[in-house]
This record gives structure tokens, C-alpha cells and sequence, in this order.
């Protein structure tokens, strides 16, 4: 098994990514061995991944930097370098490698401080003798400081440091930073590629895997979860029910409600799982003596931490209300497909007694006005705004149609 592999219906790119690792092999080869490097070579020093959410652009730069860090004996026999077992591929999959960087947004922005170091790490020769590679997972998150420390970063890179940067779309980065990255796009894979992977790879029944496939619309991180975790395909069900629940002023409110409870509830359950470990870690790095007293000058350390977590707590929130917003948003797509009389299949194929329902119920103009609630509450919660506003906004814009 290939670091491809996990590419779901990406084959273009991964044969781009491929032949630039293979370039890239043999620079490092004919560098350690003071032979010419190879005159033209489709290897670069910065990549940009876009894609729309679930196309899986972390995986495609993830699977590159391992790649690149392949250090499987069958690359002196003309094997090609991502093996996916050796240590090289291991590590930098799985995000302990040492000559990996991953950079991702805590909270709403990437702020500089959480870059700096990365920055500077750029800059330095890799331990393991081959290359450099910093990972920015939400390149889009950069704040103005952040990206300016990027840019000079990508500018003058150090000979053996490859950026691999992540984003949406190529407008969601600087023009400075983008032009100066190998683009590389990413398309949503078919609903048989993501139903094809679970089976495979996770031993997913035929007609589930078909199912949350189609309920995902090829989003495949989102697909996996549903097919392997009984609480994610409760709280969908959860949502799916919020249409119903909308007659009248009082339940839309108690739906609006519940819905921000449910992703408060999950950034929780992240932060139990993390923050005390995260926090005792700290302390026993910093040397916290008996008691968990703190050596003085250390306090700032570890208040650095806690808003850190805090950020964290909020962004896990927004997500989960951002998953929420995609679930509703394919329900009212497909009452649209059965008001049009589109011949597209349905995505929430589990409620197709209450999609006909609505759609008998409403007309076009109304569901299309629902969905564009739906968006303007996405759009709000991105500017910050609280939560329960944002959603009962919503939920009563639901109500009126």
C-alpha cells in the first residue's frame, strides 16, 4: 500500500506528486553521492494544495511529505519513493517525523507566534539528511502577520525546505505567496470512489459505505466517520430532524438551542481528552515541583497554553456547526431535486419520507430562501458572531421560508 492509496479519486494528482518525488529522490541521491543533480526536474520548493472541503488537500500534501521522506531500500532497486511502510513514510503519516512540520489554525486566524518557530525551523538543514517540509493546513487562516512571515520564508527557502501549503481555493492566499507555489487542484471524488475506499480500506458493508457516501456527497473524512462512529451518525440524524421541529417560534428557538449544546458538548469532550494532558506535560517539562508549584518566570508559559486551548475549544465548536450547516444544506438540496423534478440522486436517501413531505408542503423559491438562511449563518459565524444568534437566526428564517 502506496502513500496514494488514501488519494480517493485524486489520480492526476497523485501522478503529478509522484514524478515530483521521484525528482526529488534523485536530487538528494545525487547530492549525498557529489554526482550532477538532474538538470530539469518537476520538483519545486513550495506547493499549494485547493480543493473544496473533503477533497482531501491535507491528505495530498501529507502523503507528499511522506514521500519525500521515503527511505524504503527498494528506491536503489528503482522503486518509487513512498512506499507507505518504511520509517520515512510511517512517521511523517502519522505526524511524528522530525523533519515534518504541521501547522494548523486553533482558533479563527493562524496567528505569528504560531508560526515563528516553524519559520525559523524552515531555515535549518533537515536532521535526517533529506528534506525540510513545513505543512500549513489552513493557509487560508493566515492573518496578514502570519502570511508576511510566510512570504519571506517562501521567497528565500533554505535548499532542502519544501512548503506544502493548503487552502480552498488559490484566492483564499496571497498573491505574493501563491505565485511563487506549483498549484495544485483537487476535485471532489465520485460518491462510488469514497463508497469503494471505505470498503477496502475500513471493511465497511457494500450498502452502508454506499450510503454515507451518498449522505456526504464525497466528502470523505466526513464519510468515514459516519460509516465507523455510531455518534456521529446520531448527531446527523439530530440535525436532519431540525426541518421538522420549525413550525412555530418556540421550536425553532429549542432547535437552535440544542444545536449549539451538541457542538459546545463536542469541543468539551476534545478538551477533556487534550487539555489535562496537554497541561501536565507542560508542567512536568517546565520542572513543576511538589504539589504542582510552578518555577517562577513560568506562569506566562503556561497561560500561553491555556488560550491556546481556549481557541481550540471555540474552533472545535464552529466545525461541528459548520457540519451541522452541510447536513441541513444537502437536505434542503434534495426537497429542491424532488420540487424541480431533477433526476439527481438523493443525498439523504434515509429521510425520503419527510424530503417528499416538505416538498409537496413548500415551493421551490421558499427552499431556496431556507438554503440561503443556512448560508448566511456560516457566513456569520465566520465574522465571529455568537453562536445562538447566528443559529436562531437561522432556525427562524427555516421557520418562515
Amino acid at each position: 500500500m502506496t502513500v496514494w492509496d488514501d488519494l480517493v479519486g485524486q489520480e492526476r494528482v497523485s501522478e503529478q506528486l509522484a514524478a515530483a518525488a521521484r525528482d526529488a529522490d534523485a536530487f538528494v541521491t545525487a547530492a549525498a553521492s557529489d554526482a550532477p543533480p538532474p538538470e530539469a526536474s518537476r520538483m519545486t520548493h513550495a506547493w499549494l494544495f485547493t480543493g473544496p472541503p473533503g477533497a482531501g488537500r491535507n491528505q495530498a500534501a501529507r502523503a507528499f511529505a511522506a514521500a519525500l521522506q521515503c527511505v524504503s531500500p527498494d528506491r536503489a532497486l528503482g522503486g518509487a519513493p513512498g512506499c507507505g511502510f518504511c520509517d520515512g513514510c510511517h512517521t511523517a503519516l502519522v505526524g511524528t517525523h522530525a523533519d515534518v512540520s504541521t501547522v494548523a489554525a486553533v482558533g479563527a486566524e493562524i496567528l505569528v507566534k504560531d508560526m515563528r518557530d516553524t519559520v525559523r525551523k524552515s531555515f535549518t538543514a533537515p536532521a535526517n539528511g533529506r528534506w525540510q517540509v513545513i505543512l500549513v493546513e489552513d493557509a487560508e487562516r493566515l492573518n496578514e502577520k502570519s502570511a508576511n512571515a510566510v512570504l519571506k520564508a517562501v521567497e528565500e527557502p533554505a535548499p532542502r525546505t519544501v512548503w506544502l501549503l493548503c487552502a480552498p481555493s488559490v484566492e483564499d492566499v496571497l498573491p505574493t505567496i501563491r505565485s511563487r507555489c506549483r498549484h495544485l487542484v483537487l476535485s471532489t471524488p465520485s460518491v462510488e470512489a469514497v463508497a469503494d475506499m471505505l470498503v477496502r480500506r475500513e471493511g465497511i458493508e457494500p450498502d452502508i459505505a454506499a450510503s454515507v457516501a451518498r449522505a456526504t456527497q464525497g466528502h470523505v473524512d466526513r464519510a468515514r466517520r459516519l460509516a465507523t462512529d455510531p455518534a456521529a451518525r446520531a448527531r446527523r440524524a439530530s440535525v436532519l430532524k431540525l426541518p421538522q421541529r420549525v413550525e412555530d417560534v418556540g421550536g425553532a428557538l429549542r432547535a437552535a438551542q440544542e444545536l449549539v449544546d451538541a457542538a459546545a458538548e463536542d469541543a468539551k469532550q476534545l478538551a477533556e481528552e487534550m487539555d489535562g494532558k496537554e497541561t501536565e506535560d507542560l508542567k512536568t517539562a517546565l520542572g513543576a515541583g511538589q504539589g504542582g508549584r510552578l518555577p517562577r518566570g513560568t506562569a506566562g508559559v503556561v497561560k500561553d497554553l491555556e488560550d491556546m486551548q481556549k481557541r481550540r475549544r471555540t474552533r472545535t465548536q464552529r466545525d461541528s456547526l459548520d457540519v451541522a450547516l452541510a447536513d441541513l444544506t444537502s437536505f434542503y438540496r434534495d426537497v429542491l431535486a424532488l420540487q424541480l423534478g431533477s433526476r439527481i440522486a438523493l443525498a439523504n436517501t434515509d429521510a425520503e419520507d419527510v424530503l417528499e413531505r416538505l416538498a409537496r408542503s413548500s415551493t421551490p423559491e421558499s427552499t431556496l430562501r431556507r438554503i440561503e438562511a443556512i448560508a448566511a449563518c456560516g457566513e456569520a459565524l465566520d465574522r465571529n458572531v455568537a453562536p445562538l444568534l447566528a443559529v436562531e437566526a437561522m432556525t427562524m428564517a427555516l421557520r418562515a421560508g
